[in-house]
């Protein structure tokens, strides 16, 4: 495992295996030419408040696709580069609530069948123990908060922040998700909304659509299901107009969720993401759209 110290070095040595004609060698060397032009300003008080995000995170196969690594690390380049990041995960459902690891722990490698080289990926970040510190206070004396430190960063992290912030220079912490409940979900963002104002960039992170064992041979050459299409539009409209009761009622009222969602991980971060904006009821700006073998990868950010 790498010390902190060479955490960002041990990154960069595994990235040198990634070969040189893959397309996220190729992200990298874009964002490092980028970078070598106009680096990516570090975030300072003056500017406020970051945005929460909510991001469909994908799985190795994000890194194959330079369209959506675009995406992704334009997103991030659009707001200052932040202090820390605490991201919930929908590969982390635990309560009560659960940090990972402080120091940098070894990746949790939560997905199978792919090449051996995402097995090799490493995203040492900076300790994330300061960050630890200010959240336990953000969430008040009511709140117990356990670190896990054997606990890394699984695939519904470090895949998207691996390409957002690919120098691994930025504290990542991951907090579990404790509940499917959209009530408590959005009452744990509001005790979260503190930090973005201390320059941490709050994510949730799941997948708009995640119907995965509905996936034909046609989604993966390109078709979009009805089911994906249709709960994909309602949540857009919902999001569009702030209509958080609308969406809490998604069991309900969401239509095809026996297929966008057979179980729920995917989309209750939403809720968190939404607690933790100024505003939740405001209309959120939709970031990325579009879908990858048939399920909408839409994500977006609130202020």
């Amino acid at each position: 495992m790498a010390t902190n110290l060479h955490g960002a070095s041990a990154t960069a040595a595994a990235d040198a295996l990634v070969p040189p004609e893959h397309p996220f060698r190729r992200h990298l060397q874009n964002v490092e030419a980028l970078e070598a032009v106009n680096p990516h300003r570090p975030w300072v008080p003056e500017d406020g408040a970051l945005p929460a995000l909510y991001l469909s995170h994908g799985a190795p196969p994000t890194f194959e696709d330079p369209e959506w690594m675009s995406e992704l690390h334009g997103w991030a380049r659009s707001f200052p580069k932040p202090r820390s990041i605490l991201i919930v995960s929908a590969h982390w459902e635990a309560a009560p609530l659960m940090v990972s690891a402080g120091e940098p722990t070894e990746l949790v490698y939560d997905f199978g069948g792919f090449a051996a080289m995402y097995y090799r990926m490493r995203y040492d970040t900076p300790p994330g123990t300061d960050l630890i510190r200010r959240l336990a206070g953000a969430l008040g004396a009511g709140e117990s908060l356990h670190e896990h430190r054997r606990r890394g960063l699984d695939h519904g992290a470090w895949v998207p922040l691996k390409i957002m912030y690919p120098a691994a220079d930025v504290p990542v912490v991951q907090l579990s998700l404790p509940s499917d409940d959209p009530e408590r979900l959005v009452a744990l963002g509001g005790r979260l909304r503190a930090l973005r104002e201390e320059g941490t960039l709050v994510i949730g992170s799941g997948f708009m659509t995640h119907g995965l064992q509905f996936v034909t041979q046609e989604m993966l050459l390109g078709a979009v299901p009805g089911w994906s299409s249709e709960f994909d539009a309602w949540a857009a409209s919902a999001l569009e107009r702030g209509d958080v009761e609308e969406l809490s009622r998604f069991r309900t009222v969401a239509p095809a969720l026996r297929f966008a969602h057979p179980t729920v991980e995917h989309f209750t971060p939403i809720f968190v993401t939404l607690g933790a904006a100024s505003d939740p009821s405001a209309p959120v700006e939709t970031t990325i759209d579009g879908y990858m073998i048939g399920l909408s990868k839409r994500s977006f950010q609130a202020r």
